[in-house]
């Protein structure tokens, strides 16, 4: 594992709504999350369709494509942007959903939690 950060040079496969970018400005925030983590998102096989959504902060890893997403360095592993090409995050604040949301052009179904689509 490498902390050094690799330039940026290509176009971001996903986007993050201003709303989203706050909340996780406020989540490095409350969790002490230094400059040397970045926001790493990705997908897993699992869930109630098929694939489940990953979202959190970790160190740059050497097999990782890095993108930058308005303030934030994003890290992704190379043939997730296949599942998450042209993807948004939002953040929900509504009654019946409060937290991070995936708008997925790729997904074929997604179930309630919506964490989890298939592709």
């Amino acid at each position: 594992m490498s902390a050094e950060v690799k330039s940026t040079t290509k176009t971001s496969p996903i986007s993050i709504t201003p709303s989203a970018m706050e909340q996780l400005k406020r989540l490095r925030n409350d969790l002490g999350v230094d400059a040397q983590h970045h926001l790493r998102i990705g997908v897993r096989g699992g869930g109630c369709s098929g694939f489940e959504y990953q979202l959190g902060f970790d160190l740059p890893e050497d097999d990782d494509q890095q993108f930058t997403v308005g303030d934030e360095l994003v890290l992704m592993k190379p043939g997730h942007a296949l599942y998450l090409l042209g993807m948004e995050i939002d953040w929900a604040t509504g009654l019946e959903n409060r937290g991070f949301t995936f708008n997925n052009p790729n997904a074929k179904e997604t179930c309630g939690c919506g964490t989890s689509f298939s592709a």
